[in-house]
């Protein structure tokens, strides 16, 4: 499987950097469409969505760099080479809320109502960025057999592109894109609902991605480590409970209070 998708002599345009650019382009068409609704001014989203991206993109490589020092350390040249792969979503989660937080706080803007508008286009984000470690021949499972991947009901070109060094492997990268798929549309519904209070969907993304990526993460061969365990299992765990504590403070206030579609109470200006 090919990690290019064009190559025109002067310039390479691989898989990886297209799919990334895919998903940021659908995710700011959705960000910018559902702060509109709240009347949120659209210098003010567009902004942060530039700094967040800029902050995130940085964070997942600083984390990923950072879990693989043995290898980057004696390859100062590489840290740099984002294309090639190797950003880590927890990275980018940390610092892109982080970044989210401070930025909400500058302007005065509830910053859980920001996230409700974030999660489902980060959700849908990860799901096609998957399909870059595909492209990438890596985030996949452990040896299998073609007989196996077979029973999956795989289309070819996924069960060849698991073909790698003569070794079939599990598609952990389909797992997840999958599971970020259906959790995209989870939130989407959840977000429409009547009484969906503000924070739910935030805390509803923390809980079942995190939920997703703790069993998917048991499976894969390339896991960044901290000594015995898989560090996206222990940050799995830690952004659940997040997640959950979210949901149940939001739960304490009646249930006419705080709800996220409550258009006339939001207006932000820039």
């Amino acid at each position: 499987m090919s990690d290019i998708l064009l190559d025109l002599g002067f310039i390479t345009i691989k898989w990886y950097s297209f799919l990334m650019f895919l998903a940021l382009l659908i995710g700011i068409i959705l960000i910018t469409k559902e702060a509109k609704k709240f009347k949120i001014d659209e210098n003010y989203i567009v902004n942060l969505i530039f700094w967040t991206t800029i902050i995130a993109l940085i964070g997942a490589r600083i984390y990923f760099v950072v879990f693989n020092w043995n290898y980057y350390s004696t390859h100062l040249n590489e840290i740099y080479k984002v294309w090639q792969g190797g950003l880590a979503i927890h990275g980018g989660i940390i610092f892109g809320a982080l970044f989210i937080f401070l930025y909400t706080k500058k302007y005065k803007v509830n910053t859980l109502r920001i996230f409700d508008i974030i999660a489902p286009a980060l959700l849908i984000g990860q799901a096609i960025g998957r399909w870059g470690n595909f492209f990438n021949g890596e985030a996949h499972g452990p040896a299998t057999t073609l007989a196996f991947l077979q029973n999956l009901h795989l289309p070819k070109f996924i069960i060849d592109g698991m073909y790698i060094n003569g070794t079939y492997y599990q598609p952990t990268f389909l797992y997840e894109s999958l599971w970020c798929l259906l959790g995209f549309i989870i939130l989407l519904i959840v977000r429409r609902m009547r009484y969906t209070k503000i924070g739910n969907v935030t805390g509803i993304y923390l809980m079942w991605y995190s939920i997703g990526r703790f069993f998917i993460e048991s499976l894969r061969t390339d896991s960044l480590m901290l000594g015995n365990f898989k560090m996206a299992q222990i940050i799995s765990i830690i952004l659940f409970i997040i997640g959950l504590v979210i949901i149940i403070v939001s739960k304490r206030k009646s249930k006419l209070e705080n709800l996220y579609n409550e258009q006339n109470k939001t207006e932000v200006m820039f």
